[in-house]
């Protein structure tokens, strides 16, 4: 939740405890995204592509990390390496699919 009561990350089912606290790491990075804090949801959101053992939440975690790097740079390339990146680590995940449209 967001200081101000609204959902910022959902996850519904039973997780172990390194997936339940990816996670909330991924809910703290998008609450960050929102306060427009983009260098500390990016810091967050790479820690967790980097040691998630679970292949969709880290691929989650690489599609929100650029585009923190994009909004705090408004870089678009920082979008473009995005995809690559997911394309070349989980191209089958949703999160690469979503990102095609930085292909280009």
């Amino acid at each position: 939740m967001t200081p101000d009561g609204e959902e910022a990350h959902r996850v519904e089912g039973f997780l172990g405890v390194d997936d339940l606290l990816a996670q909330l790491e991924l809910g703290l990075g998008k609450v960050l995204l929102r306060r427009e804090k983009f260098g500390e949801a990016e810091k967050r959101f790479r820690a967790v592509a980097e040691t998630s053992k679970d292949p969709e939440t880290a691929a989650e975690a690489t599609y929100w990390a650029g585009v923190a790097a994009y909004k705090a740079s408004q870089d678009g390339a920082k979008l473009k390496e995005t995809f690559q990146a997911l394309e070349k680590k989980f191209p089958s995940s949703p999160w690469a699919k979503k990102a095609v449209v930085w292909s280009g």
